[in-house]
């Protein structure tokens, strides 16, 4: 595709030709056997993202010792895994794809209770990450650690891969050896900054004695840590310098220490934020530079590489959702393309110590299950429901064959989702929305828009099966004075149904009452970008700009529960959390909302009536399930399914899961 001509232009890294500039970032999947053999189900996961049209590949893998544990994961520490090791490459080969081995090590990032033992770091310094305390590695470990590192780059060598990454990134074990913040050694692998660096450029140099001059090396860099005293981007351009010197081929930039207070990975960060920092490298170094993070578009990506800020993108995430995406994208396919919304479900399995999944991709680890096969016999199915779970079954039985009629009794498909993508840092749900809308035409699935389908319609169809996916209503929860002139919904607040006045009261905080109050207090501050075009124009001072865009209107949230936004994964929930201190929402938890009045709300907090002076009251105390339709239609139809919310009101996972199983069985 023409637009598109420097992304799907080769490019060498060493001796290593790549057929495009999309390379598939690392990530840790938790697909292989405990014991890190490489079966089946890891094959044909990057069996079909080499398919799919990536150039390069990085497989995070582990020698697994006396410091470092990855399990699940590819090991690097016998023969006995070579065969496996050597079934990847030949999987991902047989698609012209290039791969790479990273060689993990997170030293006093991992668990002690995954290791079997204390961690080890530089030195002894509590984990920001895990808050266990490691043990300082002896100079004879470190050495042994070396050691260990280039047997599994030897190993790799051995079973095909086409060149190995050293991680100095997320806050690993190479970031506590380069940072004044975790190494407090006194010896020769402390002090100046030419002490600390010695570990990393040791390891790349005995890497490159045994592996020879045509077998490229990576090193993924944090490009910044963002951790306060620690390495920052000037200093981090002067490690990549030093490990270019010391025979590194490549640099891969990443972002930052996994327990630094920057959003790096979240919905709320602008796409492209942190190329700068792979600008910043490549003015420094001669080897080719990945950029990566936050980069979902293809389109975004030819126009870094077009201005030359990177001569490779990195992508991980978008390769989870749609393993398609770099053939789509050469075929000028770019509606079909099912795009990451940064939602962190991947992430938050990750950190929980699960396989990685994907909120919006069921066939992650399972694309065996979930592969598309032809129904044996076609049927007549009705799909009620144009939210995102009704869209998927509605694509996925079309796909099959059936002849499929989705009902929407609104004007719009999308569902919940398309609040949910309403308050400011969570338009990406919108790409996810226009996904299966954009599926929707492409397949011509018949739909009948603003259409209630009750018990009667669907009868006149005689379908053969029908699933149901109506999803929630909001609760209303009886509270005295709750119809007061002065109290709103969340949701109508979202859709500009209803006007927000003065001081607002939110009761609920979970998801919807945080990024309510959120939207309220954005829309009242001043834009981002008007500060930045006053300050710039010197109009007022940078302070002052920056003070206009966290003022906000007056916000309290109240919570029953002990904590607010419950039910917002763990990876976001401290960004969300982060953004409501920045613009002063008041929040308080352990409070019962026991009166609404034309002066507030009277709650109950620690034993005490208390009053939360109020011009507006917001109700965002969740929803729940229409099952009306299921219970009018029980036991008419022998073949009927539920789905999403109308089951219980749950994730949009939730939703697009079991759409996609039940798409599949009928």
């Amino acid at each position: 595709m023409e637009h598109l001509q420097k992304l799907f232009e080769p490019i060498k890294i060493g001796a290593v030709e790549i057929k495009n500039r999309i390379v598939m970032s690392p990530m840790g999947l938790g697909f292989c056997d405990e014991n890190g053999t490489v079966n089946d189900r890891f094959i044909e996961f990057y069996s079909q993202r080499a398919r799919g049209g990536a150039g390069l590949i990085i497989v995070v893998t582990c020698y697994n010792d006396f410091g470092s544990k990855l399990p699940h994961s590819p090991a690097l520490e016998a023969e006995k895994f070579l065969p496996g090791l050597k079934r990847l490459t030949d999987a991902v080969h047989e698609h012209r794809a290039k791969v790479f081995a990273q060689l993990m090590h997170q030293g006093a990032s991992a668990f002690s209770s995954i290791l079997g033992s204390q961690p080890v770091s530089a030195s002894a310094v509590r984990s920001g990450l895990t808050g266990e305390m490691p043990r300082e590695l002896t100079k004879d470990e470190i050495k042994l650690t070396i050691e260990h590192l280039v047997r599994g780059a030897v190993m790799v060598q051995k079973a095909g891969f086409d060149g190995v990454e050293i991680i100095g990134t997320g806050g690993y074990l190479i970031n506590q050896f380069i940072s004044p913040l975790t190494n407090k050694r006194t010896d020769e692998y402390g002090g100046n900054f030419e002490g600390r660096i010695k570990f990393p450029t040791e390891l790349v140099r005995s890497i490159r004695e045994r592996v020879g001059s045509d077998f490229p090396i990576s090193y993924r860099t944090c490009g910044d840590s963002f951790m306060p005293g620690g390495n920052r981007q000037d200093d981090i351009q002067q490690v990549v310098q030093a490990v270019e010197k010391a025979g590194v081929d490549v640099i891969n930039q990443a972002v930052g220490w996994h327990q630094a207070p920057m959003p790096m990975i979240t919905m709320n960060v602008p796409r492209g934020t942190f190329v700068y920092l792979a600008q910043g490298i490549k003015e420094k170094v001669d080897v080719p530079v990945i950029a990566c993070h936050r980069i979902n578009d293809p389109i975004l990506a030819e126009r870094i590489l077009v201005n030359q800020q990177a001569d490779l993108i990195g992508f991980a995430r978008p390769f989870l959702i749609d393993p398609e995406f770099p053939n789509k994208a050469v075929q000028g396919r770019l509606g079909e393309i099912r795009y990451c919304t940064a939602c962190n479900t991947c992430f938050d399995q990750v950190f929980s110590a699960k396989p990685v999944t994907c909120a919006f991709n069921p066939a992650v680890g399972r694309e065996k299950e979930f592969e598309i096969i032809p129904a044996e016999k076609p049927k007549k199915v009705i799909v009620v429901g144009g939210g995102i779970g009704g869209m998927e079954a509605a694509r996925v039985l079309k796909m099959r064959g059936h002849d499929v009629i989705l009902y929407e009794k609104s004007d719009r498909l999308g569902g919940a989702l398309n609040l949910a993508a309403i308050p400011p840092g969570r338009e990406e749900f919108v790409t996810a929305v226009n996904y299966l809308s954009n599926e929707m035409v492409r397949l011509d699935v018949k739909i009948e828009m603003e259409t209630e389908a009750d018990r009667d319609v669907i009868s006149e169809q005689k379908p053969d099966a029908i699933v149901l996916a109506t999803g929630t209503t909001p609760i209303w929860p009886k509270i005295p004075g709750i119809d007061q002139k002065n109290v709103v919904h969340a949701h109508d607040i979202l859709e500009a149904k209803a006007e927000v006045k003065g001081k607002v009261v939110i009761i609920g905080g979970g998801a919807t009452g945080a990024e309510t109050a959120l939207f309220i207090v954005k829309q009242k501050a001043m834009s981002p970008d008007v500060a930045i075009f006053l300050a710039s124009k010197k109009g007022i001072n940078p302070e002052t700009a920056l003070h206009f865009t966290r003022t906000g209107a007056d916000v309290t949230v109240l919570e029953m529960m002990d904590r607010i936004g419950q039910d917002i994964g763990r990876t976001t929930r401290w960004t969300i959390i982060g953004e409501l201190r920045e613009y002063s929402v008041k929040i308080v938890t352990l409070a019962t909302a026991t009166k609404i009045t034309q002066e507030g709300v009277v709650y109950e907090h620690e034993g005490q009536e208390k009053m939360a002076n109020a011009d507006t009251v917001v109700i965002a105390a969740g929803v729940e399930s229409r099952k009306e339709l299921a219970r009018s239609l029980a036991g008419i139809f022998d073949e009927m399914y539920s789905l999403g919310d109308c089951v219980d009101p749950r994730h949009a996972m939730d939703a697009i899961h079991e759409a996609a199983q039940i798409a599949r069985q009928i």
